[in-house]
């Protein structure tokens, strides 16, 4: 069973969810009118991260390929999620997960500034036991394109 709902990829800053059987992977993308080295910054500082950002209470460790930090999300802000950054391509691409699934960040240039999306898929052969106590993150989703694009472009407001 499939359940899409919208093209994941318009920048509308609306989160689409697909659902099969044994994953569920989320997408939000939002076009946000600042240079990439200023979303790049913001994604990556991770002490920074939950001064702008609604959706994370906690980020500790360092944002680089190998390490691993410990996020606190208000989506379940009794537990720490241990999450090894699998990817980091400066201004361009980072991944991290777990062994549940992972997080990927992406960041595409264009006229405007940059594309930035974000999309988490998580899954595996015992996700239909579990699936159901896992909340939705369209929410949380959205509200952390809507905070990110927010900052990015208060900070390239004030660079002109």
């Amino acid at each position: 069973m499939k359940n899409v709902q919208s093209n994941p990829n318009s920048g509308d800053g609306k989160a689409v969810t697909t659902r099969t059987t044994f994953s569920r992977e989320t997408s939000v993308s939002l076009n946000i009118e600042a240079d990439p080295s200023i979303v790049w910054a913001l994604l990556t500082h991770a002490s920074d991260v939950p001064r702008w950002n609604s959706t994370v209470t906690s980020l500790k460790g360092e944002i680089k390929e190998g390490e691993t930090v410990e996020l606190k999300s208000t989506l379940d802000e009794k537990r720490t999620f241990k999450l090894k950054v699998k990817e980091f391509v400066p201004e361009k691409r980072l991944v991290w997960g777990d062994n549940m699934g992972s997080r990927v960040y992406t960041l595409d240039k264009n006229s405007g500034g940059v594309l930035f999306t974000m999309s988490e898929k998580i899954g595996g052969p015992l996700f239909p036991l579990f699936a159901k106590y896992i909340p939705s993150f369209d929410e949380s989703f959205e509200r952390f394109a809507a905070d990110l694009k927010k900052e990015a472009e208060t900070i390239q407001r004030s660079k002109k």
